[in-house]
């Protein structure tokens, strides 16, 4: 009889969730920060949402957006996720997020070279680009090791030498910083596709 890898408990969403975290001086902050979901399970249903930080630390700034087509959605992966997330974590920017409707979400590239994500939003159009992508891999963390401290995360990670945020046609400052993730050394700009975060 097969003996299969189980992961007892909720599941509180599955989908995708690449990222990038930019940094203009290598030893400072982060200093653009953007996390984008495509969900198609969760309490709140199906949806996009793209987080983008332009002025991490400042809690009023109108340059941190949140393009999401499910508010509802957005505002739990907002509060109850990425406000675990390492580089977001105490983030005054975060937490003062405008949410605003998008209008389409395009995905293209190819995830082994070069891929891409176009969210659009009235005037805003944000592109966030990978590009010199590496082999994909899998992974869980224990709940003890997730970000969030109570969610089993099975994963799969695709790094990347280098990453773009540009928000109509111009390129934010920064570039991503090296990071090692179960002994792969990757970056803090990363493609993280078939991602389910079980609550225990």
């Amino acid at each position: 009889m097969a003996d299969p890898i189980t992961f007892p408990g909720k599941v509180a969403w599955s989908g995708e969730n690449p990222g990038i975290s930019l940094k203009t001086d290598p030893d400072g902050p982060f200093t653009t920060l953007a996390s984008f979901f495509r969900v198609v399970l969760s309490p709140h249903g199906r949806g996009h949402a793209l987080m983008l930080l332009q002025a991490p630390q400042d809690g009023a700034s109108d340059a941190n957006l949140c393009l999401c087509d499910n508010e509802p959605l957005a505002r739990y992966l907002a509060t109850d996720f990425v406000s675990h997330f390492g580089a977001w974590r105490g983030l005054a920017g975060l937490a003062g997020m405008r949410c605003r409707k998008l209008d389409s979400v395009v995905a293209g590239g190819d995830p082994r070279s070069t891929y891409s994500e176009t969210v659009r939003a009235g005037e805003t159009t944000v592109k966030l680009t990978w590009s010199g992508l590496g082999q994909p891999f899998c992974f869980a963390f224990r709940p003890e090791h997730s970000a969030t401290g109570r969610h089993h995360m099975p994963s799969l990670f695709v790094g990347c030498e280098s990453a773009t945020i540009e928000v109509n046609g111009k390129a934010l400052p920064g570039k991503p910083v090296p990071r090692d993730v179960v002994g792969h050394r990757i970056s803090s700009a990363m493609l993280a596709f078939s991602e389910t975060w079980i609550e225990v």
